[in-house]
């Protein structure tokens, strides 16, 4: 195969001699999108905006009794291959998880905001979001969206079939698609050096970060528990994953196989650039937005907050590379941990206190969420800028 330049580097180099398969698997699925989704995105593409988003609307729900709307084959292969629920799957089997990122949700928001999405932003990753404008101009509801999905996926029968989880996890395929498609047919992106935009490879590798990263993540902060609630956790993710177009030849197997995964990645991948430095900067900075902080003053003192916050998860020398300020981070993850501490100690002890506790990090992870009004929506991007794309 042609190797994308930005992957013929010393870190890849590296890899190979660590894990040669792996690190070979990760550059070759560089080049790969998301064949069926990408052969329904263009049949679509000669449809009105409004007539495409009708019909999806219509197979992503449950059946009225009423005829389907009939659809190019190409789209009916994508419908085809999201009902088809793979032979591993569990549904059963998902709950531990959903009860253990309730009981942690303060160290799943810290270690997805100041973690796992900063680490993303630090790869390749970055490229599309740099180009298409997605953080720049509505960074805030982006943002919503993403805390949306893994809100719905960890909720009792989200992942069902017609669940809001599963619904989600297969708009974000869509939404892939359809950007791809719209960064392919731009001057904007550059094949020969970054591969296939949003490639198999980086939704491969954001779903480790997502599911084993963040479960590191959350140790460091002091979350609690068993092996059986990672393993669920992990399952969750996989099983978005999976309706997230990965194929299976990159998707990860469990918590170990996803951290492996996750470092053969990372290693692959260039050194920070331009776009990793403005995106990273711009999500901690949109933190209290997010969260509906609109007083300015409020809204730095959060920022500065997050900033040490993340630091302490990812390290000195990243943070660095993205040109974070200079902080001390001295105690911020023994505090963290004092803190999961006395809520598992309320949670046991003082159950009047931990249920105003629950309550108030429930409203704020809903309050950091993005809801339509008229409910799951299926608008795909117009425009490669999302400045000029209708809102979808």
């Amino acid at each position: 195969m042609k190797v994308p330049t930005d992957y013929d580097n010393p870190g890849c180099e590296r890899a190979r001699t660590l894990e040669p398969e792996m690190a070979d698997n990760y550059v070759a699925h560089s080049a790969i999108g998301d064949p069926i989704a990408d052969a329904a995105v263009e049949a679509l593409s000669a449809m009105k905006r409004s007539e495409a988003s009708r019909i999806i609307s219509a197979y992503m729900s449950p059946p009225d009794g009423n005829e389907r709307p009939a659809v190019p084959p190409e789209v009916q292969a994508l419908f085809d291959d999201v009902m088809t629920p793979p032979d591993w799957l569990d549904l059963s089997s998902l709950t531990p998880g959903i009860h253990m990122f309730h009981r942690n949700r303060k160290m799943v928001v810290a270690g997805m905001l100041a973690g796992v999405l900063v680490e993303g932003f630090s790869t390749n990753i970055s490229e599309s979001f740099f180009i298409t404008g997605r953080l720049r101009d509505q960074g805030v509801r982006r943002l919503r969206q993403n805390n949306r999905h893994m809100v719905e996926i960890f909720l009792p029968g989200g992942m069902d079939v017609y669940g809001d989880g599963w619904r989600l996890s297969f708009r974000i395929r869509l939404v892939h698609a359809q950007v791809r498609y719209l960064l392919k047919n731009s001057t904007d992106w550059d094949e020969d050096a970054l591969g296939v935009p949003l490639s198999a490879a980086h939704v491969g590798y954001a779903i480790t970060a997502f599911s084993a990263r963040l479960l590191k993540h959350m140790r460091s902060l002091g979350a609690a528990f068993t092996e059986e609630e990672a393993a669920s956790f992990m399952a969750t993710w996989r099983y978005s994953g999976l309706l997230m177009g990965i194929p299976e030849s990159i998707l990860f197997q469990g918590e170990e196989d996803a951290l492996r995964l996750y470092e053969i990645g990372t290693m692959c991948e260039p050194e920070p650039g331009a776009s990793s430095i403005v995106l990273a900067n711009s999500l901690i900075n949109s933190a209290p937005l997010v969260v509906g902080i609109d007083d300015p003053s409020e809204g730095q003192k959060l920022s500065r907050y997050v900033y040490k916050v993340s630091r302490a998860l990812i390290g000195d020398e990243l943070a660095n590379q993205l040109n974070y300020p200079k902080q001390s981070t001295f105690g911020v993850l023994p505090w963290f941990r004092m803190q999961a501490r006395f809520d598992r100690f309320a949670l046991r002890f003082l159950p009047k206190i931990a249920r105003k506790s629950n309550i108030a990090n429930f409203t704020t992870l809903l309050s950091g969420s993005w809801y339509h009004e008229e409910g799951i929506t299926y608008d795909l991007p117009d425009h490669v800028y999302a400045e000029e794309s209708s809102q979808w």
